[in-house]
């Protein structure tokens, strides 16, 4: 213990020796503490925790101490180095200008997404983007997720489509899908309501609505619809339908006569009339299902104003976020809408709304 003190005593004042030739005896004292204290220190924290002040602190003062000094410090060269290249790193980095990229989306564009989402609670992230795809607004699905995300509404999860999609898809220009579906009145008396839907514009023809589905009014809606169809030039080579006894063999005939082909689904596969299950299923969510119906003439017309809003209005994403009336055309493009210009009009008493943005 004494030579080891002895030894150090010896170090220092040679030390003290030297910086008294060119400096202050005061501040040549001081020197040797620090030193020394620098060096207990060192026998008794084994890593020391640094802050990012302190990196850029000794990283900076190191480039004013020769190499051969550098050894000093309590930290490796290599380290200190390292240090100074973030230093100088972060010094020289700056946001970048005038670079290409998607653009930022405007205040009035993330408005828009808000209100419909919060007037319309059912609506997901795809259903929000086809009602500002038929205003025009020009916006990525992706983008309004993330206005949602961003602003704490949750996208609703995305729906899974039929398993017939390829056949279908191939063949939809010229096939017809039919169903029944039944709607309970107050006074819990059933009526029954035939619809048609086009499976490549997604029009639907709600043809008629009864108590007693016998099969001669069955027969009598499909020759009204031949009518129709023939009117609109429309060919018809496939109908699919299910095994319903009420599908008699008349009801076919007069298809046939058309030049149509009969596809009946099997049997308990709902999923093989996938378009007709759409159908039912969004007239229930979006109409009949927040309302009671008294008697038939009402439910006629609530089912003739949906229709209309659903043929004239709703946007699909099968036909790329347009309406079936309009499958084809280009609607308007409006880079930056005004959310003081957005209008709403109200059907079926304010449980359907539409939106456009007026000039």
């Amino acid at each position: 213990m004494a030579l080891s003190f002895l030894y150090v005593a010896f170090v220092r004042l040679l030390l003290l020796l030297r910086l008294r030739r060119s400096e202050r005896g005061e501040l040549a004292v001081e020197v040797v503490i620090l030193r020394h204290e620098l060096a207990v220190l060192r026998r008794q924290v084994e890593r020391p925790a640094l802050r990012p002040a302190d990196r850029a602190v000794l990283a900076g003062l190191s480039r004013l101490v020769p190499k051969a000094c550098r050894g000093r410090f309590f930290v490796q060269p290599e380290t200190m180095l390292g240090w100074h290249r973030d230093l100088v790193r972060c010094r020289w980095t700056y946001p970048q200008q005038g670079l290409t990229g998607r653009p930022a989306l405007t205040a009035g564009t993330a408005q828009l997404v808000l209100r419909l989402a919060k007037e319309n609670p059912t609506w997901g992230c795809r259903r929000i983007h086809g009602e500002l795809a038929t205003m025009g607004v020009v916006l990525a699905p992706s983008s309004v997720w993330a206005i949602l995300r961003r602003h704490g509404v949750e996208p609703s999860p995305r729906r899974s489509g039929p398993t017939w999609a390829e056949f279908l898809r191939a063949q939809a220009t010229t096939m017809l899908a039919c169903d029944f579906f039944h709607v309970d009145t107050v006074l819990m008396r059933q009526l029954y309501v035939l619809f048609f839907i086009e499976l490549d514009t997604r029009r639907g023809y709600a043809t008629g609505i009864t108590t007693n589905p016998a099969g001669e009014w069955v027969t009598q809606q499909a020759r009204n619809l031949s009518f129709v169809l023939a009117d609109l030039a429309r060919p018809t080579k496939f109908l699919i339908r299910d095994r319903d006894t009420k599908f008699t063999a008349s009801f076919d005939e007069v298809l046939r006569a058309d030049g149509a082909r009969i596809i009946r689904t099997p049997i308990r596969s709902p999923g093989a009339n996938a378009f007709g299950e759409l159908f039912v299923g969004t007239a229930r969510r979006e109409c009949l299902d927040s309302m009671l119906v008294l008697h038939r003439p009402q439910l006629e017309a609530v089912l003739s104003e949906f229709v209309d809003h659903d043929n004239g209005h709703r946007p699909y994403r099968s036909l790329g976020q347009q309406v079936p009336l309009a499958v084809g055309g280009r609607p308007l493009r409006i880079s930056h809408p005004d959310p003081a210009q957005l209008r709403r009009s109200d059907k079926l008493g304010g449980l359907v709304h539409e939106y456009r943005l007026v000039a």
